[in-house]
C-alpha cells in the first residue's frame, strides 16, 4: 500500500472517532466497566463489483480507545470502525496507477441510554471533508463544486463533490482531484459514510453512484 493510500485510509478511520466528549452514561456514574462499541462491516456487494471497474483492495478495522471523566470517575470507551476500500487503474503520464479510490466507513453509533454520542451523525459533508483534510497533508485547496442525490442503503442521500489538489508520492506528481462524499446514513447500530477520490481529468460520477447503490451493511 503506497503512502498516499495509507494516509487517506488513516483519515477515513479518524472520522469515526472525532469526539465522544460529554459521554455520561449511567455505567460511568456507577463506576462500572469500560464500554466497547464495534461497527459491522459495510461493503460493496459482489454483484455490483462484478459490473464495476473497481476491485476490492483492502478491508481493515480501526480501534481507538478514549478515556473520559464522568461522575468523578475515569472510564474508557473503545470504538472499532470498519473500513472497506476499492480502487481501479487510471492511466496518467503513460503509466497506470490505481488512483481512483472508493471507501466505505462503518462507525458505531455509540448509543448509551438512548443517546447517540458519535459526532459523525450530525456532521455535514463540509465538516467531514475538513476532518479528512486536517489529517491528510497531501490534500489541499478544497472547494465545494456541486451536489447530487444517490442511493445508499435504501435511502436517497446527498453526495457533495469537491475540487481539490493532491500529491501522489509514488510518482511525485501533483494532480487536480475530485472528491465525492456522502452525508452519514444510519444502518442498524452504525453510521455509514462513503467517499471517492480520483484525478479530475476523468469523470467517475456514474461509477461512484453505482458503487454507492451497491453498498451492503452486514449486520
Amino acid at each position: 500500500m503506497d503512502s498516499t493510500r495509507r494516509r487517506l485510509l488513516a483519515a477515513t478511520g479518524a472520522l469515526g472517532t472525532a469526539s465522544l466528549a460529554g459521554c455520561s452514561a449511567l455505567d460511568f456514574a456507577l463506576g462500572n466497566d469500560s464500554l466497547s462499541f464495534e461497527a459491522s462491516a459495510a461493503v460493496v456487494g459482489d454483484t455490483t463489483l462484478a459490473e464495476s471497474p473497481y476491485r476490492e483492495s483492502n478491508r481493515t478495522s480501526d480501534t481507538i480507545t478514549r478515556t473520559f471523566e464522568a461522575g468523578g470517575q475515569s472510564r474508557e470507551v473503545e470504538v472499532t470502525n470498519r473500513i472497506a476500500e476499492y480502487d481501479r487503474g487510471v492511466s496518467i503520464l503513460g503509466q497506470e496507477f490505481r488512483w481512483a479510490l472508493f471507501t466505505v466507513l462503518s462507525t458505531p453509533k455509540v448509543e448509551i441510554l438512548g443517546t447517540a454520542f458519535n459526532p459523525v451523525a450530525d456532521m455535514s459533508t463540509d465538516e467531514l471533508v475538513a476532518m479528512i483534510q486536517g489529517r491528510y497533508d497531501q490534500i489541499d485547496s478544497v472547494t465545494r463544486d456541486s451536489t447530487r442525490e444517490a442511493d445508499l442503503l435504501g435511502d436517497t442521500v446527498e453526495v457533495v463533490r469537491y475540487r481539490t489538489e493532491g500529491r501522489f508520492t509514488e510518482a511525485d506528481v501533483q494532480l487536480d482531484l475530485t472528491l465525492h462524499i456522502t452525508e452519514p446514513v444510519a444502518a442498524g447500530e452504525d453510521f455509514v459514510v462513503c467517499f471517492g477520490v480520483h484525478p479530475r481529468q476523468i469523470d467517475e460520477t456514474d461509477a461512484i453512484n453505482d458503487l454507492l447503490g451497491g453498498v451492503e451493511h452486514t449486520a
